[in-house]
């Protein structure tokens, strides 16, 4: 049997959709509560202030897959892959944290620290493959595949050219091959 959505539900759609593609201070309560067919004060019942509701939008896009038991090279490099496709599809607007963080203009703001933790789950989520993979120095690598990741979303942005993410992609290549082959070089040197 299939469950309609709720109100809160409702307006949380709304509010992805809209704070996604026009933008956090381009969309009104007013805007959300007719996109979500609820009164502004059911809206306000489930979401109190306009800042309690960009936290709970922020916050429900937060998924990050765990690693799998595949491996994790293949991980890695095919969340290059999966970026490709989301360029390629249309409507890309860039990373809806920086979004946030760059409308708003307030590192106090709950949306800051949320993008915050997102960037930090991904780093992490990066960490947890690296250093099952055995690479030197597994959270600097980390750091740099985001940043790889960052400058893609950036540079597709500006050239509407999904396959930067081929570009990063390579780029990632050579840093897990050069950090594959320090590891090894390290634990040829510690058995001495």
């Amino acid at each position: 049997m299939h469950k309609s959505p709720t109100h809160a539900e409702r307006i949380l759609a709304a509010a992805d959709k809209l704070f996604y593609e026009q933008g956090i201070r381009a969309v009104g309560v007013d805007t959300i509560a007719a996109e979500a067919r609820v009164s502004k004060r059911t809206l306000y019942n489930y979401y109190p202030t306009k800042d309690d509701l960009i936290a709970a939008y922020l916050t429900a896009r937060f998924k990050h897959p765990p690693p799998s038991d595949a491996p994790a090279r293949s991980q890695i490099l095919g969340y290059f892959d999966r970026l490709e496709r989301l360029f390629a599809e249309g409507g890309f607007r860039g990373c809806p944290y920086v979004n946030a963080v760059t409308e708003i203009g307030d590192r106090k703001h709950a949306a800051a620290r949320i993008a915050l933790q997102f960037k930090e789950q991904r780093i992490a989520w990066y960490r947890t493959l690296l250093e099952r993979m055995g690479v030197a120095e597994p959270q600097r690598l980390a750091m740099q595949l985001q940043l790889l990741v960052e400058g893609a979303i950036s540079a597709v942005l500006v050239s509407n050219d999904p396959t930067v993410a081929r570009d990063a992609q390579a780029a990632a290549e050579v840093l897990l091959e050069a950090a594959l082959s320090a590891g090894a070089k390290a634990r040829r040197g510690s058995r001495r």
